[in-house]
């Protein structure tokens, strides 16, 4: 029997290195369930009345960071593999250099303009006036500020750390840094909230102190790097990116509503983090290949990333499984038919979004490749935003077909 190229291509080591790998990262995604509690916990401070827009600008922090934070642990991902960036913390390469001026300046770039989003959907919704303009654009500022100085180390660390043990920073460094990275900007964002409106004049003076500190400093460093071809490139990328990710959050803030007192809504942001995981690890991988001439820029050749796409395949679907059991424990599932039901109901959602998912962050890799880009610069932050409203519409779909 002559096997298909398919099965030639399946490797009984590659693919449990794969599933150890992605299950070790994707684990991670239990964390997604503490970034609930934390908004839980400080509603308070989401909804203060001078505030109006505190609740509808988070989900947007959360995206715009999470691109960017893509975009860096892409690039550290593919150049440690190449050896342009060093897999030390310091007296790195003028790539590594090059690439944390870049993610300092998106940080800004992104967070400015998903406020100015947020506010022009206000001037509809809220009558929103210039004024109210000042204090959103003062606490997404300090935000943004604040997530640099405590992600960008990290993922840093991360990358480091993971090449170094032999792992893969393709596999791992992004499915792990997310969802802490969420926690993070949660808490960030909670901190500027409760400084600018909580804390009287001394906490506003502390915000525009950081604001200006932070926009002086990327100032700073874009009027260095103004002529860097290198630098300069990746801002006007990942501008396109930026342009998807904002329309992206606004039609998963519609769909979201769709789901809404449903069970499943505890475990919302676990599964879409490992849905987003999943989707890095294929688009990361594939990434690499490229530059490294592994496989060619054609979509056939996805043949020849089946131990990766079903190495992180099967870690999605244990931990969907995990999922199910320790929110039916929560929640105090009354009968053995009530988890299966659950465990089906997310089992269905894995499907429909992993497959979706390993078809967009493929096909991204491809054909930004082809069209001479970096593909680094679209990969992961489109296919992270994407997996939002990807597994939001399969949660839709699987609760129709499974009652």
């Amino acid at each position: 029997m002559t096997k298909t190229n398919i099965a030639a291509a399946l490797s009984k080591k590659k693919l449990k290195a794969s599933l150890s790998q992605s299950l070790l990262s994707l684990s991670f995604d239990i964390l997604g369930l503490l970034t609930g509690t934390l908004l839980v916990l400080y509603f308070g401070v989401l909804s203060i009345d001078q505030a109006p827009w505190a609740v509808l600008l988070y989900p947007g922090i959360l995206s715009v960071r999470g691109a960017v934070g893509g975009l860096f642990s892409g690039h550290l991902g593919t150049g440690l593999h190449l050896g342009t960036i060093k897999p030390v913390l310091t007296k790195n390469t003028k790539d590594f250099q090059n690439l944390l001026s870049v993610i300092v300046t998106l940080t800004l770039v992104s967070g400015v303009s998903v406020g100015i989003g947020t506010w022009v959907f206000g001037v509809f919704l809220w009558n929103a006036t210039l004024i109210d303009f000042v204090p959103l654009l003062a606490v997404i500022i300090a935000t943004m500020a604040l997530s640099v100085v405590f992600i960008s180390p990290l993922t840093i660390l991360f990358s480091v750390f993971s090449f170094r043990r032999g792992l893969d920073p393709d596999v791992v460094v992004y499915p792990v840094t997310s969802p802490v990275s969420d926690i993070i900007n949660t808490s960030c964002y909670v901190l500027s909230l409760a400084l600018f409106f909580l804390l009287g004049s001394f906490g506003r003076y502390l915000i525009w102190i950081l604001d200006i500190v932070f926009v002086c400093f990327v100032v700073y460093i874009f009027i260095k790097n103004v002529g860097n071809t290198d630098f300069v490139g990746i801002i006007r990328e990942f501008l396109l990116t930026l342009f998807f990710v904002t329309v992206i959050v606004n039609i998963t803030g519609s769909l979201l509503n769709r789901i809404s007192g449903n069970a499943i809504y505890r475990v919302y942001p676990a599964i879409i983090a490992t849905i987003g995981g999943v989707g890095s690890i294929i688009g990361s991988t594939a990434t690499t290949k490229l530059a490294l001439g592994l496989i060619k820029p054609t979509f056939t050749s996805i043949k020849q990333h089946i131990n990766e796409i079903g190495g992180a395949w099967i870690a999605s679907i244990i931990l969907f499984v995990f999922y199910a059991v320790l929110s039916s424990f929560i929640s105090g599932a009354a009968t053995l038919g009530d988890l299966v039901t659950f465990t089906g109901q997310l089992l269905t959602t894995n499907v429909f979004a992993v497959s979706v998912m390993v078809i967009i962050a493929y096909a991204v890799a491809i054909f930004t490749f082809r069209r001479g880009w970096n593909p680094d610069n679209f990969v992961i932050p489109i296919e992270s935003s994407l997996a939002d409203t990807m597994t939001t519409a399969a949660v839709i779909i699987a609760l129709a077909l499974i009652v």
